[in-house]
């Protein structure tokens, strides 16, 4: 078998011409099959395009393999003509232009050319090319492009993954991803793991969320603006959505349910856990533009009689649970807001002191209908982390966190800054 000890690239022997044992042409190379191997998946037959159709012939069968041209041991006649399998895996049409997760890109990337290599016989397929190389391979500028390359010292690095690090998703092949990415796409910070899950095909979406733990699936969702993260959820199934907002604070969770239809929002709720179903819920009937429409209902509160130790004790249990700790809020026997501690101011203090003797009283407040404005000018003012919101009869209803607020105001500011810097004054 002729073939370059580096191995040679599907792309050098797409549409090469294919001849019998005396020189007769019979076609061009159409694709080339694999089937499982260890540790490489092996070539198992080619696909050679002919004026009567598609013939499958043996690996075996095959004399030269290379990027010149593709010869048989024997005539075609005499060969035997391999019927189609049920399950052809096919390296041109499964894997070829298909896309990769790049966990350290924190990216998709396409496949843009596999490299073949020979293995204890067989014919493997080794990596796959990433890279811009890939591209020009194909275009048949390579060469030129590395000429030119090396006149100004500038080469073109390759870029290829091993099939080793790559798995399937879905049958086929027709998903992709790399084996290292079912532990690694967990440790991404979210916004990198939003950013991935959005650049997917609508196909791979769901495959990719299925392979993450439910808690960083909620965190990479959270990230994305909700009329994206609405889209991701509805190629879920219903009950795999609604563990995904369990995960997800309720503030954030009712953002992406109010970009969905009455019924498809009320579908994810039923499937939802009653308790956070219902912190959601309350959620959802405020104004998006108001402060109860903005904030999270779930906070750490205490009563007046707690001591410090008590407050601790509270943090400690529901750290877990509460996406956002600046505060302790004291709150009566009527959910009414006494006063507020800081989190600092508890780590300082006494074990026994109580909380009412810690605490800030008359706190800065505002209503579940108050506009977003009111939220931003106390952040601002008093440099809170987060305001409390307080419902009709003065009860405490949730808070906004800083980060929250700032994040609604912020693309207007960057906008704002863009219109006086583009301004001749």
């Amino acid at each position: 078998m002729s073939l370059n000890a580096s191995g040679i690239f599907l792309s050098a022997v797409l549409d090469r011409p294919v001849i019998s044992q005396g020189g007769r042409e019979l076609g061009t190379l159409s694709d080339v099959a694999m089937s499982p191997g260890d540790p490489l998946p092996v070539v198992h037959h080619i696909l050679v395009k002919t004026k009567g159709g598609v013939r499958r012939v043996a690996w075996p069968d095959l004399a030269l393999f290379n990027q010149v041209v593709v010869s048989l041991k024997g005539e075609p006649e005499l060969l035997p003509e391999l019927p189609e399998p049920e399950s052809e895996v096919l390296m041109r049409r499964d894997i070829l232009d298909k896309q990769i997760v790049d966990v350290d890109g924190a990216k998709v990337v396409r496949v843009n050319d596999l490299k073949l290599s020979l293995g204890g016989g067989n014919l493997c397929l080794a990596a796959v090319d990433v890279g811009f190389r890939g591209i020009l391979r194909r275009l048949g500028y390579l060469k030129a492009w590395d000429l030119l390359g090396g006149m100004l010292h500038r080469r073109l690095a390759p870029k290829e993954i091993d099939w080793l690090l790559v798995q399937p998703l879905g049958d086929n092949l027709s998903q992709l991803t790399l084996t290292v990415t079912r532990d690694k796409l967990s440790d991404l910070h979210p916004a990198d793991l939003a950013n991935i899950i959005a650049q997917l095909p609508h196909q791979n979406v769901s495959a990719v969320i299925h392979s993450l733990d439910m808690e960083a699936a909620g965190e990479a969702i959270g990230e994305m603006e909700p009329e994206v993260s609405s889209r991701v959820l509805a190629q879920l199934e219903s009950s795999h959505a609604a563990d995904v907002l369990e995960e997800m604070p309720p503030d954030e969770a009712a953002d992406v349910l109010a970009e969905l239809s009455d019924e498809k929002a009320q579908e994810l709720l039923s499937h939802m856990d009653p308790e956070d179903a219902e912190k959601v819920q309350e959620l959802l009937e405020h104004e998006d533009d108001s402060a109860g429409g903005l904030m999270n209902n779930e906070f750490l509160f205490v009563t007046p009689d707690a001591t410090a130790a008590d407050a601790l004790r509270q943090v400690r249990l529901l750290a877990a649970e509460i996406d956002t700790i600046y505060y302790v809020y004291v709150l009566d026997a009527e959910e009414r807001l006494q006063g507020v501690v800081s989190l600092k101011r508890l780590l300082t203090a006494e074990g026994p002191e109580p909380v009412a003797e810690l605490m800030s009283r008359n706190p800065k407040t505002v209503q579940v209908d108050s506009g977003q404005e009111d939220v931003l000018e106390l952040v601002v003012q008093y440099k809170l982390a987060a305001v409390p919101v307080l419902d009709e009869q003065e009860r405490m209803a949730g808070i906004v966190s800083a980060d929250d607020i700032i994040e609604q105001f912020l693309p207007f500011a960057l906008r704002w800054k863009q219109y006086k810097a583009t301004r001749k004054f």
